[in-house]
């Protein structure tokens, strides 16, 4: 029977061949190969959030960690087993990992290790605490490490400047390149020492043609940005695509962008935001050509660690059982009580729910800022931020995570600049930009809805000088009475040293920035080797440092009152029903429409009011908006709305005992 049956299919196969020929058709020699299709996965700018977890305020956040990237990444693997995994760089600073930079390990390169990353590109921040910090956490690690562009003053590498990895028999070499910007960042330190840090184009360049011939297709890894870096060439990824069209694609870093897919000169870009909150995706087909593998299609995005729904990944539980000594070391660490603050909470309470006084109102802990900034610095004057709304420290015990929660730039320091009375000013004006201006009839200080949703979503704080902010005045014009503590006034020409976070600094001196383009000499920096270095002179840990070894573990602050702001009305009577309307839930202090960012606007109380704004406010008093039919303004309306409403809830008697017994 088996002869039979391959007879007859001989027959058969004979007949279709045949068949086909005499209808002009070629037969098929052989199907054709499946394409092969491999799947690259880059991280960057991971910044030690290895569990969704936030140590220094010492609170859950899932909106990114290496933990929920692992589930991630797990599906991706099923789905295509030929997959690549890659990292971009500045992974081991910032959420407390460097408090394991004298441990026996890296929480991060434990994590690395058990996602099984193929390569690993440092970024800038690798480099903050020194080369025998760099070499002992990194060594701990089990894949590739690049750096392409950097050298020994012998003229060796530092680093390989690539790798070649093969999944399926395709063979891929990844080039991982760092900014250049790195010497900027670490000036002032001993942490490059040894090292020369080189042009990443050429040295991509240099990597391709050392590649050329050994590999399918070229990727680059680099920690950089798509854009040059304040108008310095050849620190983006763009200069480096433009030059070395051979890349198939790069997965960039550094910049903190969100980019999916951008294609520059036919090299396709990739980069995943910021702390393990995406991870990017490029995928690509090959297939054999005249015995060659040809790639036929490339393809990228970045996925992200929350759906659209908001619904985080989950967590992964075998790694976070792996990390869970790590976890709980960085926890207890953060719980450290530092010092007691006696005498007064630092931050008052919202006299208006929505407004945060923080931000409107010279505060104690704006005030302890600055003093810590002023006694390291001996700046004559300093600046910061607090980039948080509910910035809250009461009296009681101070721990290191309540520094963390009122302080949330991680990376911040006091960096001193020489500068004139003027550079002062216009960067004091360009702050005050966060406020809108006022109006006869504003009763509330409210943020420019721009400033409010931007990068710089904090206005800055000045200390060592008074001054008022007039919001009646138009931008640029607004501060006012500008003088030292001891009321001597600040000229346009006077030389004063500047104490402030450098970051800010770069960000004004940018295209675009208040100080586009001005040069100012650096004093010093709180983490120059000669001050306090990368970990010690952060602002976070000089704030630590003053309560224990300068206050000797007990803090008693005193108001300043060394500005405010003016322009609005605070003594209308009105005032008061739109407070209390606000603080009972029934007048909304105005936000954005998807509510994101509030008090984008000022209450007014001379502008006329609408018909739809009484009957909806009435509605939600409980009482007839045939009430307010002859009110025209909404300061007339808002006084008689509440006092409707004060009298509703007196007319409420509260029952007597006999009736509570009933």
């Amino acid at each position: 029977m088996k002869k039979l049956a391959k007879g007859l299919l001989s027959v058969a196969l004979t007949t279709m061949v045949l068949g086909s020929a005499m209808m002009g058709i070629a037969a098929p020699v052989k199907a054709a190969e499946t394409p092969t299709k491999i799947t690259l996965l880059g991280t960057s700018d991971i910044h030690g959030r290895f569990m969704p977890w936030d140590y220094a305020l010492d609170g859950p956040n899932q909106n990114g960690s290496m933990t929920q990237l692992f589930t991630m990444i797990k599906e991706i693997r099923k789905e295509n087993p030929n997959t690549v995994l890659l990292d971009a760089g500045d992974s081991i600073q910032d959420n407390s990992a460097e408090l394991f930079n004298d441990q026996p390990q890296s929480p991060i390169m434990v994590a690395m290790n058990e996602m099984n990353y193929d390569a690993w590109a440092f970024g800038n921040h690798e480099f903050n605490f020194g080369l025998d910090v760099l070499d002992k956490v990194s060594s701990q690690y089990k894949g590739s490490v690049l750096a392409g562009n950097i050298y020994k003053e012998n003229g060796e590498r530092f680093l390989p400047a690539y790798t070649i990895i093969e999944r399926a028999g395709v063979k891929i070499g990844i080039i991982g390149m760092n900014t250049p910007m790195i010497t900027d960042f670490e000036k002032g330190t001993d942490h490059l020492d040894g090292l020369v840090i080189k042009n990443p184009v050429e040295e991509t360049k240099k990597a391709v043609k050392e590649l050329e011939g050994k590999v399918d297709v070229m990727i680059g890894l680099m920690h950089m940005g798509i854009e040059n870096e304040n108008g310095i060439p050849g620190t983006g990824v763009a200069d480096i695509a433009n030059a070395v069209p051979e890349l198939t694609a790069i997965f960039a870093g550094h910049m903190h962008k969100l980019v999916k897919k951008e294609e520059i000169n036919g090299v396709l870009i990739s980069e995943p935001d910021k702390y393990a909150t995406h991870i990017s995706r490029i995928d690509l087909t090959f297939e054999k050509k005249d015995g060659k593998l040809v790639l036929t299609d490339k393809e990228a995005t970045a996925l992200p660690v929350k759906g659209a729904d908001g619904t985080p990944a989950v967590s992964d539980a075998e790694l976070e059982t792996k990390l869970k000594p790590f976890h709980e070391f960085a926890r207890a660490d953060a719980n450290i009580v530092v010092a007691e603050l006696k005498g007064m909470n630092l931050v008052p309470k919202n006299e208006i729910e929505g407004i945060p006084t923080v931000q409107i109102q010279e505060t104690p802990l704006s005030d302890f800022f600055h003093e810590v900034m002023l006694y390291y610095s001996k700046a004559d004057v300093v600046a910061h931020q607090i980039d948080n709304d509910k910035a809250k420290l009461d009296v009681g015990p101070i721990k290191k995570k309540d520094i963390a929660y009122n302080y949330q730039y991680a990376g911040g320091e006091i960096t001193v600049y020489k500068v004139t009375g003027k550079d002062l000013k216009d960067y004091m004006e360009w702050a005050v930009g966060y406020f809108n201006s006022t109006r006869p009839g504003d009763v509330t200080v409210s943020f420019d809805p721009k400033r409010r949703a931007s990068k710089y979503s904090t206005n800055d704080f000045f200390g060592g000088v008074k001054y008022e902010i007039d919001l009646t005045k138009p931008y640029g014009s607004r501060i006012t009475n500008l003088r030292k503590l001891d009321e001597t006034p600040i000229k346009a020409e006077d030389t004063l040293k500047l104490g402030m976070n450098s970051y800010r600094m770069e960000a004004l001196q940018a295209k675009g920035g208040a100080l586009e383009g001005r040069k100012f000499e650096q004093l010093w920096s709180s983490k120059d080797n000669t001050a306090f270095g990368e970990t010690g002179g952060t602002i976070r840990n000089r704030a630590i440092a003053y309560l224990k070894e300068v206050k000797k573990g007990v803090y008693e602050p005193k108001v300043q009152n060394n500005w405010k702001i003016t322009g609005m009305d605070t003594t209308a009577p009105e005032r008061k029903d739109v407070v209390e309307l606000i603080n009972a839930g029934i007048l909304s202090v105005p936000k954005t429409a998807d509510g994101k960012y509030t008090n984008i606007a000022s209450i007014n109380i001379k502008d006329a009011v609408t018909k739809e704004e009484i009957a909806e406010l009435s509605a939600k008093v409980k009482v007839d908006a045939a009430k307010f039919a002859t009110v025209k303004t909404k300061g007339e309306f808002y006084h008689q709305l509440n006092e409707a409403r004060k009298a509703a809830e007196k007319s409420v008697t509260p029952p007597t005992k006999t009736q509570q017994k009933k």
